[in-house]
């Protein structure tokens, strides 16, 4: 392959892997999921694709702020064997 074939080729990949992006909406002959009993109104494309702060949640378990020696910990015990 030639430099100017080569750059063809990658011009017309980079071409082709943008696109235009259009608002989500359900397939032909589907329609929105039902409704969830506690919701007041019927969440949207957006509000359906935001993940709520449960599946990716803050670490507040670790109590060190700073690198220092770990506290002994009595349950950190050596597997059975």
């Amino acid at each position: 392959m030639t430099i100017r074939t080569l750059l063809a080729a990658t011009l017309l990949l980079a071409l082709a892997a943008c696109g235009k992006r259009d608002m989500l909406r359900p397939a032909d002959g589907h329609s929105m999921p039902p409704k969830p009993a506690t919701a007041a109104t019927q969440p949207d494309v957006p509000a359906l694709l935001t993940p709520p702060v449960e599946t990716r949640p803050g670490r507040s378990d670790d109590v060190l702020r700073r690198s220092e020696e770990r506290p002994d910990d009595r349950f950190n015990l050596p597997p059975p064997g």
